[in-house]
């Protein structure tokens, strides 16, 4: 092990001794001020985590979570100097993480979390106008053609769990009463100018979106999905400025 790497991994193990050759310029024991780097390194990263989960943080509790983030941490060090990238592991850990074992839909409430962070992030895109959308729409003979291009932030979740129902409780009065935890949802995460929205979805929505996002035609998408309120869809896309392109040669960006 070179000492990069000896220091890099002492550095997120409490366990290791301080790395051999440091040295402090006053004179105080070098092992003692790599304990205090070591846990501000460390405290940074789970304030980072718990700045980007906190709806797992309140599912949990702070001391609980942090107790869990400090055990990611070490076995899942950054691998890019730009926080907002840093825990996108967290939900496949909480999953085989046996203490959260009575918690079973906390992993998809960090995925939800994690789609969120990434939609405040991602690329922006100029939306088509409402015109330019009704006009590509009104042309019934062009529609088995016609595809729909997405903005960059959409995304979906498939749950098992009330995933949408127990992140919006946390939004408010942070209680699950009333939710039936094992009824599952779909979700709909975009960014519609600097707000990242929440939506829970029918399957048939979750299923077209997803065909889309493949690539297939309107009608291709509409065919392979269960059925759905297509108007309401649309409806839902256009008022949320997620439709960037339509593209059967007759509208352009």
């Amino acid at each position: 092990m070179n000492n990069h790497a000896e220091f890099a991994a002492a550095l997120l193990d409490p366990q290791r001794h301080c790395p051999d050759g440091l040295f402090s310029p006053n004179g105080a024991d070098p092992a003692s001020r790599f304990a205090v780097y070591r846990n501000n390194v460390q405290g940074s990263l789970i304030n980072a985590l718990a700045d980007s989960y906190p709806v797992v943080v309140q599912l949990v509790g702070e001391e609980f979570f942090r107790a869990m983030a400090g055990l990611f941490v070490q076995s899942t060090p950054p691998q890019n100097p730009l926080m907002n990238g840093y825990g996108q592991d967290l939900a496949a850990f909480i999953e085989g993480f046996a203490p959260v074992a009575s918690v079973p839909y906390l992993a998809d409430v960090a995925r939800l979390e994690r789609l969120r962070i990434m939609a405040y992030h991602a690329a922006d895109a100029q939306p088509l106008n409402h015109e330019q959308i009704a006009a590509a729409l009104a042309d019934q003979q062009a529609l088995s053609e016609l595809t729909v291009e997405l903005h960059p932030s959409l995304n979906l979740l498939n749950s098992t769990f009330a995933v949408v129902a127990i992140w919006a409780a946390h939004q408010q009065e942070a209680t699950l009463a009333g939710i039936d935890l094992n009824q599952g949802q779909h979700a709909l995460v975009l960014r519609n100018g600097l707000d990242v929205e929440v939506f829970a979805i029918d399957e048939g929505v979750s299923a077209f979106i997803q065909n889309l996002q493949k690539g297939e035609s309107l009608m291709q998408a509409l065919e392979a999905a269960p059925a759905f309120d297509l108007s309401q869809t649309l409806a839902l896309l256009i008022s949320r400025n997620a439709i960037t392109h339509l593209l059967n040669n007759k509208v352009s960006p």
